[in-house]
């Protein structure tokens, strides 16, 4: 991406203000497996503003801004749930867990049931154990 791409686009990675501030401000606390940076203020928010003496935790996205990007641990991170880096504390992966997929909706890849709309808008009939409300019974 160019750098009129970074200037005008805010969906596609930090903008040029954003990564301005974090270079200033703030210091890079860790990475996640997909590349997102995270990062918190190098000093922490005054007495007369919101949030008094903590902390401004913030992402700058490897590629796309998708909020399902993050992993439940940075996620718990980013809201303040510990304090703690996540690569601090984090216990070994299960053998069960899955990799990160990004979401799919409103794109073509998105799950659609049989009978939705985009498949043709037909499913299968309802069984025998169905029966149909009817207000005078």
């Amino acid at each position: 991406m160019g750098i009129l791409g970074k200037i005008f686009t805010w969906w596609n990675g930090a903008t040029i203000g954003t990564l301005f501030n974090s270079a200033m401000t703030g210091e890079q606390v860790g990475t996640d497996g997909q590349g997102n940076r995270y990062f918190r203020s190098k000093k922490k928010r005054a007495a007369d503003q919101p949030f008094a003496g903590t902390e401004r935790r913030w992402v700058i996205y490897e590629g796309a801004n998708d909020a399902s990007r993050v992993p439940a641990e940075w996620h718990g991170w980013l809201h303040h749930s510990y304090d703690a880096v996540p690569e601090s504390h984090l216990p070994p992966p299960r053998v069960w867990e899955t990799d990160y997929t990004p979401n799919a909706t409103g794109t073509a890849d998105a799950y659609r049931p049989q009978g939705a709309l985009e498949r043709g808008g037909h499913r299968a009939r309802a069984t025998g154990d169905y029966e149909a409300w009817s207000p005078e019974a």
